[in-house]
Formats: structure tokens, C-alpha cells, sequence
């Protein structure tokens, strides 16, 4: 007898921008509600129709980046502000968005097409140890305090061999 299962995937969007512990819990996540997890992935333009500036890491390379990853099974750029193309080529059963959604016009299209269709919309928070503008305001401050970045030996809870980045002042003399 043949099976007819038909796998169920999942697709999320966002920027991906300085890929960080945040998105890979929410990845991990959709790998937790999924056979296939498909990842949308804003183009520059989109990115920069809503926010202030575009990603510092060019869309070619946050799509290696998340190809890499084992729970990532589809990457898809997007190069308009819509869920809806992406969910019907995709055939997602399952759409994940964060608690930044709002009411905007393209978030209710894809609201209402995945309802017609009886499809589940799943909204998770944000993993409050960082995010993509974290590391971004930290970087600026830190050049402006005229600190440099060094290595020191690794804190518990790490391997002995292991390093982490720490502040260091300049030494200028």
C-alpha cells in the first residue's frame, strides 16, 4: 500500500540578519512543528521598505548561512512585502510568525489565506537573550567607547580549550 502522508511544512520569514541564539531556537522550534521547515528570507529592499537601514550581511550569504543549518530544510528569498506567494508555493501547513506581527496589510492577506485553507498560523516570543539589533547597537557603542575586542579564556559552562571575546580598553601607550 502506498503512503499518502503528505509531509508537513513549515515556513517562517524574517531578515536573518547576524544569524544568532535567537534564530536558531525559533528554526529549532519549526523543526519541532514540521517534517520540512522553509525558511523566507527578506531581500535587501524589502528589509530597507520598512526599516531604516539594510542588513549588514548581504542576502546571498544569510541564504548560506541558513542552507547550513541541519533543522532547515528550504530557503527562499523574498523580494516583496508578502507571505502569501511564498505559503502557496510551499504548500505550508504551518505558518510561524513572532509577537512582532502586526495588523499591517500584507500580515492580514497571509492571515486570511491560511484560514480559507484551514492551515495553522503559530506565533512564538522572541528569544529575550538577543537579537540581530542587540548585537548591532552593542557594536556601535563599542567602537565608540574605543574598546577593542580580545580573547580570554572561556567562562564555566564551556569547554577548557575554548575562548570567548571579551572588552578590552586600547592601550594606546
Amino acid at each position: 500500500m502506498k503512503d499518502t502522508h503528505k509531509p508537513t511544512t513549515v515556513y517562517t520569514v524574517g531578515t536573518f540578519d547576524l544569524l544568532h541564539v535567537g534564530h536558531l531556537a525559533l528554526l529549532e522550534y519549526c523543526h519541532t512543528l514540521g517534517d520540512v521547515v522553509a525558511v523566507g528570507v527578506a531581500a535587501d529592499a524589502v528589509v530597507n521598505s520598512y526599516k531604516p537601514n539594510v542588513p549588514v550581511i548581504p542576502l546571498a550569504q544569510r541564504v548560506i548561512m541558513l542552507e547550513s543549518l541541519r533543522c532547515v530544510d528550504i530557503v527562499r528569498p523574498y523580494h516583496s512585502l508578502e507571505y502569501v506567494e511564498g505559503c502557496r508555493e510551499l504548500d505550508a501547513d504551518v505558518f510561524v510568525i513572532g509577537e512582532d506581527w502586526g495588523a499591517k496589510p500584507h500580515n492580514l492577506a497571509v492571515e486570511e489565506y491560511l484560514k480559507v485553507r484551514g492551515k495553522q498560523i503559530v506565533q512564538i516570543l522572541y528569544d529575550p537573550r538577543t537579537s540581530s539589533s542587540i548585537i548591532k547597537q552593542t557594536v556601535i557603542a563599542q567602537s565608540f567607547e574605543g574598546r577593542s575586542i580580545r580573547q580570554t579564556p572561556a567562562r564555566s559552562g564551556m569547554m577548557p580549550d575554548e575562548t570567548v571575546p571579551t572588552l578590552a580598553g586600547r592601550s594606546d601607550g
